[in-house]
């Protein structure tokens, strides 16, 4: 795979639906074309002690934030057509659909793939497939890991080296 879009999304809490940043890279022909952060405002707008710890993401960050359709309207555009990679894809791909159903927005049926079930077939003997690992076994070093710009590179780099 030469062409697509990494993504990873961050959540204020246990619903799907309470998506806080997403982050995107965008590979064409091997090659990162563009690279795209938000923070959004999440829905239901509270944010989990446990959600904060990991990404240190917190209500007054994301108080004045535009909504996930404001934010998505510009995104959609740039990844048009694009299949979509992540770490551990069925999280994101279930926000991702969560938070259309929650907008009443019509899902589009993205394509994914998932870099983690790959890394677990091209990397057996790995101690654990967790994005940091398989980034380091691949020679990226993942810096700032839970932003989720960060996490989309560390994704975009391990997709570029096995899929």
């Amino acid at each position: 795979m030469k062409t697509f879009a990494a993504i990873d999304f961050e959540t204020a809490n246990q619903f799907r639906t309470s998506v806080c940043s997403v982050g995107i890279v965008v590979v064409e022909n091997r090659t990162i074309t563009d690279r795209i952060y938000s923070l959004i405002k999440p829905n239901p707008n509270f944010y989990s002690y446990w959600n904060t710890q990991v990404h240190g993401i917190e209500y007054w960050d994301t108080i004045d934030s535009q909504s996930f359709p404001d934010v998505w309207k510009d995104i959609a555009e740039r990844i048009s057509g694009l299949p979509l990679v992540a770490h551990n894809s069925s999280f994101d791909k279930s926000c991702l659909k969560a938070v259309y159903e929650l907008y009443g927005m019509s899902y589009p049926e993205y394509e994914f793939y998932c870099t983690c079930r790959t890394a677990r077939k091209a990397f057996p003997d790995l101690r654990n497939h967790q994005l940091h690992t398989v980034s380091s076994f691949i020679g990226f070093e993942l810096i700032d890991h839970h932003n989720a710009l960060a996490d989309a590179e560390a994704c975009a780099r391990i997709a570029m080296s096995i899929l």
